[in-house]
């Protein structure tokens, strides 16, 4: 599910009055990757996305408010999953693209202990490679979360992770990428004792979208990972299960950054994460829903001018 690139480029527009100056400066310099040349803007950016609506439309919110900054921007929508566009960034042909900070640290350094929002980013700041950072999370977080409808949670009296060990058996749904993460089958056995030879998984590649979730509700798969910002688990009454023990980690909204992103676009980009809620990313994707869907790019600006952000 990969769309043509696009692009959007902009004149630049006057430089940042001297206040914003005064804070890029004391951001640059708590992170060696940070250029100093806050004041001479960024060169042109790729502005990147995974392949799900929500990211996309995030990457919309970073993009068109680096260009309200006089930033030129360039568009990679829809890559595809970690695993590529990481490597994209790593080879220049994507600068920037959302994140979120515990499956971006688990990817990383799949045994980190951390499980609370400071830890969470700490860790990662010092795991990335070189050449890597990350901006300023958000107070937005959108999680993986396992899933199961609420009559197969009452039938089986199913209502934490925990409880799946006394099944005889269990079909699981999930994107394709799941089946090797620390979160994804092979979590739910080392955290929480569910046998691996009752685990039947079934890759499935629309990312919480609605295949996913009829997968579930049809009976096909008993238990489906979906992102918590997902409407259809209100929509459908669906049971999140419990997770006592913290197999899924914080996973606030944070941009991935290369070392082409400077001060000024960091500091831009800062602007966004300082209002992003949980709450305006849910409203965001039911927007990008049913039969008058909106594009992400009609989303991103519309949010961006109710908070103020827009040009």
């Amino acid at each position: 599910m990969e769309h043509p690139m696009t692009t959007t480029t902009m004149t630049r527009r006057t430089l940042l009055g001297a206040a914003l100056l005064t804070g890029l400066t004391a951001c640059s310099s708590n992170d060696p990757l940070d250029s100093n040349d806050s004041g001479s803007g960024s060169a042109n950016l790729t502005v990147g996305s995974a392949n799900f609506t929500e990211s996309e439309i995030i990457a919309e919110l970073y993009a068109q408010s680096l260009e309200t900054a006089g930033i030129t921007v360039k568009r990679r929508m829809q890559i595809g999953a970690r695993d590529v566009y990481v490597k994209a960034l790593q080879d220049g042909s994507v600068d920037l693209i959302p994140e979120y900070s515990g499956n971006l640290l688990q990817f990383f350094q799949a045994a980190s202990s951390a499980s609370d929002e400071k830890s969470v980013m700490a860790t990662l700041r010092k795991v990335l490679p070189a050449g890597m950072s990350v901006g300023e999370p958000s107070a937005a977080q959108d999680a993986d979360s396992w899933c199961v409808t609420a009559e197969f949670s009452r039938t089986h009296k199913v209502t934490s992770l925990a409880d799946l060990a006394k099944l005889s058996s269990l079909k699981v749904g999930g994107n394709p990428e799941l089946k090797e993460r620390p979160y994804g089958p092979k979590g739910l056995t080392k955290a929480y004792g569910v046998p691996a030879s009752i685990i039947k998984f079934t890759a499935l590649s629309d990312s919480s979208g609605p295949l996913t979730v009829k997968t579930l509700t049809t009976g096909a798969v008993d238990l489906i990972d979906l992102y918590t910002t997902t409407p259809a688990i209100k929509e459908q009454h669906l049971v999140v299960l419990s997770d006592p023990k913290h197999l899924i980690v914080p996973q606030n909204v944070v941009p991935l950054l290369s070392k082409k992103v400077n001060g000024k676009a960091r500091a831009q980009l800062a602007k966004v994460s300082k209002v992003l809620t949980t709450d305006d990313l849910i409203g965001m994707n039911q927007r990008s829903q049913g039969d008058e869907k909106a594009s992400a790019a009609t989303i991103a600006k519309d949010w961006l001018a109710k908070k103020g952000l827009a040009s």
